[in-house]
């Protein structure tokens, strides 16, 4: 099966290429910087896999080559938490994320021979924040800007109902592995200085990133799959928990916090995608019959510590 994969270099997108190379799909991923995707996937490595350089904001020659593919996974978008959320900074994560699916759906509406699929990150962020209420894929969109940001991500994907493609939205929740957000806090951990970030009540959805991975799996070669799936593990914890299980695993204590006033000197509004969270639940993606590898936090944190 050939498969095209936007932010194929990313945390999720390597770990994505990997497994469907391993299963002996034809891989093309696309990326802002060909020299880039060339060292991530060595043609030594990785002979099954394409390297295709392309600008995810403006129409081009590229969406011919996109839509001769099989299936299309969209996991192109700037980093949310990385940079303080300066009126630029929100420009991009935008349209980083509006415009890269916006001609990804137009690709798929000029092709003579559709993708079979098109599966379109987003994230539990659609439902805004919450320490008292849980949401599931029924649920109602938040009002705050990743709120935003998501709405109009997922009602750029669904034009592609239109089209004989079946569209899959996964609604990322926070993804563990050895790089993203676990990464950053697993160094002051290993220096005996970890703790909870600000008040640790708020919810962290999670999921791990192997789960994650064979969820898009499922999601590519199971036609009973369509519409919106929370891509989260079904036990969903508060930071305080999520910080004591890390301590535990690593053989660490956990008990310095960052305070929320330092993170909100550092990201500024930013550091919303870190204080404040939402407990979502994977009501749909169960139902489907997809079944966690980990779908507690403590065994999902003592693989990658291991790792």
């Amino acid at each position: 099966m050939k498969i095209a994969i936007t932010g194929g270099t990313g945390f999720v997108g390597t770990r994505l290429v990997q497994k469907l190379t391993d299963a002996e799909h034809n891989i093309l991923v696309f990326t802002r910087d060909k020299k880039k995707g060339e060292k991530v996937f060595p043609k030594q490595g990785f002979p099954q896999v394409e390297i295709i350089e392309y600008n995810p904001l403006e129409p081009g020659s590229w969406q011919e080559t996109i839509a001769s593919s099989q299936a299309i996974v969209n996991l192109a978008g700037a980093g949310i938490a990385d940079q303080p959320w300066t009126p630029q900074r929100k420009q991009e994560i935008l349209d980083s994320r509006i415009e890269t699916t916006k001609h990804i759906v137009e690709a798929i509406q000029q092709a003579q021979t559709k993708p079979q699929v098109l599966v379109n990150a987003s994230a539990v962020g659609y439902y805004g924040t919450s320490e008292t209420a849980s949401f599931d894929e029924s649920s109602s969109a938040g009002d705050d800007f990743l709120a935003s940001v998501c709405q109009k991500w997922e009602a750029a994907a669904k034009e592609a109902e239109n089209t004989e493609t079946r569209l899959v939205i996964l609604r990322f929740g926070i993804v563990l592995g050895e790089g993203g957000a676990l990464g950053k806090m697993l160094t002051p951990f290993r220096f005996f200085a970890g703790g909870p970030i600000g008040t640790g009540k708020q919810w962290f959805s999670w999921i791990h990133i192997d789960d994650l991975v064979n969820l898009i799996q499922q999601a590519i070669h199971s036609a009973e799959y369509q519409g919106v799936y929370n891509a989260t593990a079904p036990n969903p914890v508060r930071m305080s928990e999520l910080c004591k299980n890390l301590g535990e695993v690593m053989n660490r204590p956990s008990w310095l916090p960052v305070p929320e006033f330092a993170l909100k000197l550092l990201l500024g509004e930013a550091a919303q995608a870190v204080l404040e969270g939402q407990q979502a639940l994977p009501k749909r993606t169960q139902q489907q019959g997809f079944t966690y590898q980990y779908p507690t936090v403590k065994p999902a944190l003592a693989d990658i510590v291991q790792q």
